[in-house]
């Protein structure tokens, strides 16, 4: 999945009023991490991550958490990255890719 800048800056919008769901602490990105942004992901499809611990490395770790759950990096703001995976039954989209897009 590859979202266009325009489809990016739309979910940053979205991604605004949120709260982080999912926080890197002291043990760094874990395979309980990664399985806690997959879970979430799959819940609501658009979530915040919150760097506690990490802050320096928060660019790369955002990368690594991106591609071990098979998101998309949509944004970073201070010490929060925000991820978008799209659900793949369209039944159970919550979000809209964008406004103008016919695409689910």
């Amino acid at each position: 999945m590859s979202l266009k800048g325009s489809e990016k800056k739309y979910l940053r919008g979205l991604a605004h009023g949120l709260k982080p769901l999912v926080q890197v602490g002291r043990r760094g990105v874990t395979d309980d991490l990664v399985a806690s942004v997959d879970l979430a992901l799959g819940d609501h499809e658009l979530i915040k991550v919150r760097f506690l611990e990490f802050k320096d490395e928060k660019k790369a770790l955002s990368g690594e958490i991106a591609e071990k759950t098979g998101s998309e990096l949509v944004g970073r703001i201070g010490n929060i990255a925000v991820f978008f995976r799209q659900h793949p039954d369209p039944a159970k989209r919550k979000v809209r890719r964008s406004p103008s897009s016919g695409k689910p």
